[in-house]
């Protein structure tokens, strides 16, 4: 059986979408939509998919089994309550939503007709994070994680309007690496958050700290910067630590792994291979969405519960409207 798509939103991210699409057993991308009809019309002839302009067209005339939509966080709540009306799973593009109100319209309108929704939420399903979600059994209770995103990288070349969002690093990698906290250590209960703005080019903040108080009892620290002078530049490489009753992981520049337990040190390489269409730095965030992709196409075959959810992805927005709040307050913020 195959599973048939249609991608809403052809950017510059959307053509790891594809290119991932393309390689998924079982998946095909049978329609591809864009406002500007010279993006759609080149995704269409580079993927032998339908081009169009008019979602709600494409959506009713094509009656596909999902949709990826991989736009800009403005137009997400009116293309999934749309693609909730014509498919069975709806991918939605992070940021999830601008507002919770709008996050829980999203997950109403999917959940009122049976449809999987799901957020396309990379990081969790990079390699290195897989490698240290797999391994945790083994150090016991977990007690504390650190993840750090910093680089110097210039990520406006290829998206120049992140230059112009308000709380740019946590509303870009900030979800991110929320989610990745939410998935290794659990819910969160309160979170304190310090901001700054260091690159004078750029409106909104682009670096952050934050530390996090899970429901376990755990605490998380969390920290991104966008205008970090390192050599070499680790991006887009996370960082981390996570430390159990019982042992440590550990996550260094390069891809080492590195797990402490019982007075020794193992050492793995977490690095992933770079696919065929893609490119390093790239290939982490590439195969990450190779893996992700390959998830989608198990629910779609019902092998498997889509992760993260829609719902649990309020959590993670709750989470990062919290931090901002924080961050503008100088207090901390009770979830609760």
């Amino acid at each position: 059986m195959t599973h048939r798509g249609v991608l809403i939103g052809c950017g510059f991210f959307a053509r790891n979408h594809m290119e991932a699409w393309t390689r998924q057993a079982g998946v095909k991308i049978v329609g591809v939509c864009d406002t500007d009809p010279a993006k759609a019309e080149a995704f269409a002839a580079a993927y032998g998919a339908e081009a169009g302009t008019d979602a709600a067209e494409m959506l009713a005339r094509l009656r596909p089994d999902f949709v990826d939509i991989a736009t800009t966080v403005g137009s997400h709540r009116a293309l999934v309550e749309l693609a909730a009306r014509h498919a069975r799973l709806v991918i939605c593009q992070k940021p999830f939503a601008e507002t919770l109100d709008d996050g829980a319209a999203m997950v109403a309108a999917c959940a009122e007709r049976g449809v999987v929704l799901t957020v396309h939420e990379n990081f969790r399903w990079q390699r290195p994070i897989r490698e240290m979600k797999a391994r945790m059994d083994g150090l016991g209770k977990p007690r504390f994680l650190r993840l750090s995103f910093r680089h110097g990288y210039d990520i406006y070349a290829n998206q120049p309007y992140l230059a112009e969002v308000p709380d740019l690093a946590l509303t870009d990698v900030g979800l991110h690496l929320f989610d990745m906290a939410r998935h290794l250590m659990g819910d969160v209960v309160r979170v304190a958050c310090e901001v700054q703005r260091r690159n004078p080019a750029v409106k909104g903040e682009d670096a952050f700290t934050a530390l996090l108080r899970h429901a376990s009892g755990a605490v998380s620290s969390v920290e991104c910067s966008f205008h970090s002078v390192l050599e070499p530049d680790p991006f887009p490489q996370s960082l981390a630590l996570l430390e159990g009753d019982e042992g440590s992981l550990e996550l260094t520049q390069g891809y080492a792994m590195r797990l402490h337990k019982g007075g020794r040190v193992e050492s793995f390489d977490t690095e992933p291979a770079c696919p065929d269409w893609g490119a390093k730095p790239w290939h982490l965030i590439q195969d990450s969405v190779v893996a992700f992709q390959a998830h989608v196409a198990a629910v779609l075959d019902g092998r498997a519960e889509a992760a993260p959810s829609g719902a649990h992805n309020l959590g993670t927005l709750r989470l990062t409207l919290a931090a901002i709040r924080a961050g503008q307050t100088g207090q901390t913020v009770d979830l609760a």
